[in-house]
């Protein structure tokens, strides 16, 4: 019998490769030479503006704009702070890290390392640098952005930044524990049902409804049944709150 917990890891790493799978495909399909500035460390070439700080100053904000707007329509009972939260965790430097290893940067480094150049950080260095690594995917960013525009980009994005989202949203957003609470008071008790199932297996989204006896008081979708349920949960809320 498989390891359970192997299992697991084994799902988390498929459904990690499915995610950044657009992203990866845009970046195969950049022009050379914005691939290779995108790649290009300021300390590999003898004019800055050819290395990757212009176009990660330009990733970083079509980052910034393609999580706030979702979340945004995800959220619609959220407040400032709240969405603020769960933002700059879903884009922080350690996140875009994390999704740099998942599309392979470290490779991508090695392969656009000039071995002609005198001098210039060794692409083991950049590597151990959550900075550099995560200013590699924003520069990426920025260069899917001049070549593909926004809304090819952002939605890459979106699927990319998925896992990263689920795991602020539900660090910092548990509506189910905050509905739950509210109905025990009432003496009343909350369960989910999934409605709706829709997409491929590796990509799928999930419609939840939250009941008390036959009355649903929210509906929410999301990538997961945790997702969906705590976006369910959250609409549940703002109508008893109403």
């Amino acid at each position: 019998m498989a390891d359970p917990g192997t299992a697991e890891s084994a799902g988390e790493e498929h459904r990690s490769d499915a995610a950044v799978r657009p992203l990866l495909s845009l970046i195969g399909g950049l022009d050379a030479e914005l691939r290779l500035q995108a790649l290009t460390h300021s300390s590999w070439t003898e004019r800055r503006v050819r290395s990757w700080g212009r176009l990660a100053f330009l990733g970083d904000s079509v980052l910034g704009l393609a999580v706030a707007e979702h979340l945004f329509a995800r959220f619609p009972r959220s407040d400032i702070g709240r969405l603020t939260k769960i933002h700059g965790q879903a884009v922080s430097g350690r996140a875009c890290a994390e999704i740099a290893v998942d599309l392979g940067i470290p490779a991508m480094l090695a392969d656009a390392y000039p071995t002609d150049f005198d001098g210039g950080l060794a692409p083991g260095e950049l590597v151990a640098s959550e900075r550099a690594m995560a200013s590699v995917v924003e520069s990426l960013i920025g260069a899917c952005y001049l070549q593909f525009g926004l809304e090819r980009t952002a939605e890459a994005l979106l699927a990319a930044f998925e896992p990263q989202i689920e795991l602020a949203s539900g660090t910092l957003l548990d509506f189910k524990s905050a509905l739950q609470e509210r109905l025990a008071r009432r003496g009343r008790r909350v369960r989910y049902e999934v409605t709706e199932e829709s997409g491929p297996p590796h990509h799928k989204t999930f419609r939840v409804e939250a009941r008390v006896g036959d009355e649903v008081l929210g509906a929410g979708t999301g990538a997961s049944k945790k997702a969906a349920e705590q976006a369910a949960a959250a609409e549940a809320l703002g109508e008893i709150s109403g």
